[in-house]
């Protein structure tokens, strides 16, 4: 007789995020993750107190999921913001459930779409972007957050079936907010030095007299 299969918690999560990917979060419980085991409910409910703390710990799987997707982009570079909002427009398409259950569901503390900004992982691109279209690294964020905020308005429609993914229409109305967006940022900076320019012209004038 084969030895008994002992179920991991990395077990228990990997299928409950199956469930998750499959059918909704909302469906993660301790009979339907059993089931992916072919094991009874114990094993569940002894690596996790509650069903609650395993939807918590599904989520932060998710959030990491979704992270390393939208980082499938060529090397840094101009256009990766424009890259990585298309890579969010088709994980919604993807993993609808997950979209969801990440931006759409009482799981979501608002703070996940800000945070990336700040990614490690993000740090490579912003610098490329930054040398490319010379303005300051603030500037350079405002503009991948406005791509990326646009993006996320597309993808949260689609995620709810309530618009055709059309990725020649979505793709170029993406371009027109990312040109946009560097616009309104070299505008800043360009009043900004003149601005800081006719501040020092002044105070040069101050010291002469």
């Amino acid at each position: 007789m084969p030895a008994k299969v002992k179920v991991t918690k990395e077990m228990i999560l990997d299928a409950a995020f199956a469930v998750a990917r499959e059918t909704g979060a909302e469906n993660i419980n301790a009979r339907t993750v059993s089931e992916r085991l072919h094991c009874s409910t114990q094993p569940v409910m002894y690596h996790f107190a509650t069903i609650e703390e395993l939807k918590r710990t599904v989520y932060a799987k998710a959030d990491q999921y979704h992270s390393d997707y939208l980082m499938r982009i060529k090397k840094p570079q101009k256009g990766a913001a424009l890259g990585i909002g298309m890579n969010y427009i088709r994980f919604a398409i993807e993993e609808p459930h997950l979209f969801r259950f990440l931006f759409q569901s009482d799981y979501f503390n608002g703070s996940t779409l800000l945070e990336l900004i700040d990614a490690e992982e993000l740090t490579p691109v912003l610098s490329a972007m930054q040398g490319v279209l010379g303005i300051g690294m603030e500037q350079t964020k405002q503009v991948f957050l406005t791509v990326f905020l646009f993006a996320h308005g597309y993808a949260s429609i689609i995620a709810n079936n309530s618009l055709k993914y059309d990725e020649e229409t979505i793709n170029s109305q993406l371009q027109q907010a990312y040109r946009g967006a560097i616009l309104a940022a070299q505008e800043e900076t360009a009043e900004y030095e003149t601005v800081k320019s006719s501040s020092d012209s002044e105070e040069n004038s101050g010291s002469e007299d």
